[in-house]
């Protein structure tokens, strides 16, 4: 149940997040990170489904680690799931008219500080579980499963660290939103993949 739990994560934020992009009024993806849906009347439906699939990352992180020899790569994956938790409680800022009638630049708050310290700790963590997981799926002889979570790892690293340094551009916004859900993906695929097994990864 545990690593079902995790399962349900990724689509659950992805979908979730869609959907919001679809009738919030003013959110351009191309303007617009995700996070910044915390913001406005409903902004609370973001930080919600921030929290609650941070909470199912976390929960499949302790059924991965009920699976498998090595704990590391559930640590860093409850990591992962814990900083979205976290970014959920610290909304991002808004800006860039984002919601209705907000200036284009709003002076960075120490909620928002937090909301992009804790996601970076998270996104960190989850390049290597990542890259770690790789690794144990390449032993396991599972070489679909390993070159997708590589690859995976190097994406989602470059998407954010692209966004972080092209300011919020267009391609860099599109690019990291692309790896959000990517990773969104490989979460399911891996904790189906253990859900799978046997006991101990078997």
């Amino acid at each position: 149940m545990l690593l079902l739990a995790g399962m349900v994560a990724g689509p659950l934020y992805v979908v979730v997040s869609l959907l919001e992009i679809l009738v919030r009024d003013g959110f351009d993806p191309t303007r617009h990170a995700w996070s910044m849906l915390a913001n406005g009347d409903f902004g609370w439906i973001h930080s919600l489904n921030l929290i609650v699939s941070g909470l199912l990352v976390a929960a499949g992180a302790v059924g991965l680690h009920q699976k498998i020899r090595s704990g590391t790569p559930a640590v860093l994956l409850a990591i992962y799931g814990l900083g979205m938790v976290g970014s959920g409680f610290f909304a991002a800022d808004p800006g860039r008219g984002f919601p209705a009638g907000t200036p284009e630049v709003v002076p960075i708050s120490s909620h928002g500080t937090l909301h992009f310290a804790l996601g970076g700790i998270g996104f960190l963590s989850l390049v290597a579980a990542c890259l770690l997981l790789g690794r144990r799926l390449r032993e396991e002889d599972r070489r679909g499963l390993a070159l997708s979570s590589y690859i995976i790892g190097v994406v989602f690293l470059i998407g954010f660290v692209a966004m972080a340094a092209s300011a919020g551009s267009a391609w860099g916004l599109l690019g990291f939103t692309g790896a959000v859900i990517l990773a969104s993906g490989w979460l399911t695929v891996i904790f189906a993949h253990y859900r799978a097994a046997g006991p101990k990864g078997n």
